[in-house]
């Protein structure tokens, strides 16, 4: 995983997950509470409620994105620009200044006149975007959408959505987000929720990942909360987003977020790194579609992906029959069943074997999807039952 700098600021695995407040000089804008129209007020804005409150980086939004909002052009973004950069000008604390724009123009504009990154709302539809952030030097986040200066963030499901970031490539300090939110006609909310699911497959870039899902229609639909009432699930679902590996929380509501980030770091796995020369790297991978990407993203061989992930399994009520056909079978496939102490399960006559859920022999499955596979046919051969137990073991890899 790459670390990015932005403007000074470390953006990556070995940094603390950075958080961006919003700030929007859009009157279109839907969340009042950040939509600013005169400098002086934006600015106070930005050094009390986000820089004072903890903010890394503050996004200044010139139009919204609303898919169901007429689009500006890059002159009428233009045009709104001086309020951002008086903005800037007039405020006190200290931030990395993004602007989010899709037009080109507007980025080379803003990064003349002070801003410090950029974020592409439409994921280089421009294809001049990544030019003009590599000749100014700047980290730029990019949004997953299709090559159309229209249509930001409208791909569904987290294939498309994975491969929509590839786009129009990359620059040495480009930073991914995975568009969380309603941003095509035909997404689902199952969409959103399989997103966020296997956030770690974005990892497989090997870039640092920015996630937006601040008060999201997604985490309302699941709580039944309204805007005003999702701060909870909005809190809850940023830990999980850092646990699973997110860089940069874009937010609203920044010492909340702050908060809440800080415990998913403190709790996330540690994704041990040792420099030189040979290096190693922990990679975040609990499935096989997520090591399938960083064997894409290396152009290893795909065949052996179904060797990359190990699961552990009690396996419990099993007949004897079944423990020693199980054990055989994954000796035999290069997995292994290590039975409870004793004869494979509790002793006969105790009062734990006669316990619901506790009778029969167990013991504890350990294999990679291959090996299971590979072992399944034997003990199909004992058990249907069993086969099927294995064919649950394998899905749960994948």
């Amino acid at each position: 995983m790459r670390n990015v700098d932005a403007a000074g600021l470390g953006i990556g695995d070995d940094y603390p997950p950075r958080i961006m407040g919003v700030l929007n000089v859009s009157e279109e804008s839907p969340y009042d509470p950040s939509v600013y129209d005169e400098p002086d007020e934006a600015a106070a804005y930005v050094d009390e409620e986000l820089i004072g409150e903890g903010a890394d980086i503050v996004d200044v939004g010139l139009e919204s994105a609303n898919k169901e909002l007429d689009v500006l052009s890059a002159d009428e973004e233009l045009e709104r620009l001086d309020v951002a950069i008086e903005t800037m000008e007039s405020v006190s604390g200290d931030a990395v200044w993004s602007i989010e724009t899709r037009y080109h123009e507007v980025a080379d504009e803003a990064l003349a006149r002070g801003f410090d990154m950029v974020n592409d709302v439409c994921g280089f539809a421009d294809p001049e975007m990544a030019r003009v952030c590599d000749a100014h030097d700047v980290a730029v986040a990019k949004m997953a959408s299709p090559p159309d200066l229209e249509r930001p963030g409208a791909v569904d499901g987290v294939d498309a959505v994975y491969e929509a970031l590839s786009n129009g490539g990359f620059t040495d300090k480009t930073i991914l987000d995975p568009a969380f939110g309603r941003w095509s006609e035909t997404a689902t909310l199952e969409d959103d929720r399989d997103t966020f699911r296997r956030l770690r497959e974005f990892r497989g870039y090997g870039r640092p990942i920015l996630v937006s899902i601040n008060r999201k229609t997604f985490l309302r639909t699941l709580a039944g909360r309204d805007t005003d009432e999702a701060l909870p699930v909005s809190l809850a679902a940023t830990s999980m987003a850092v646990e699973r590996g997110a860089h940069v929380i874009r937010t609203h509501d920044v010492a909340e977020t702050r908060d809440a980030a800080i415990i998913g770091a403190e709790f996330a796995r540690d994704r041990f790194k040792r420099p030189g020369e040979p290096s190693v790297e922990a990679l975040d991978v609990t499935t096989t579609r997520e090591a399938a990407r960083h064997f894409d993203r290396l152009g290893a061989d795909p065949a052996e992906v179904d060797h990359a992930v190990v699961g552990v399994y009690e396996l419990a009520g099993l007949s004897a029959e079944e423990a020693g056909a199980l054990r055989a079978a994954m000796t035999e496939g290069g997995a292994q069943f290590v039975p409870a102490a004793g004869v494979g399960g509790p002793p006969e006559g105790s009062g734990e074997a006669a316990s619901e859920g506790n009778t029969g022999r167990r013991g504890l499955l350990i294999g990679t999807p291959a090996a299971i596979e590979t072992s399944k046919s034997v003990a199909l051969d004992v058990s249907t039952p069993l086969g099927d137990v294995l064919d649950d073991v394998g899905d749960a890899l994948k």
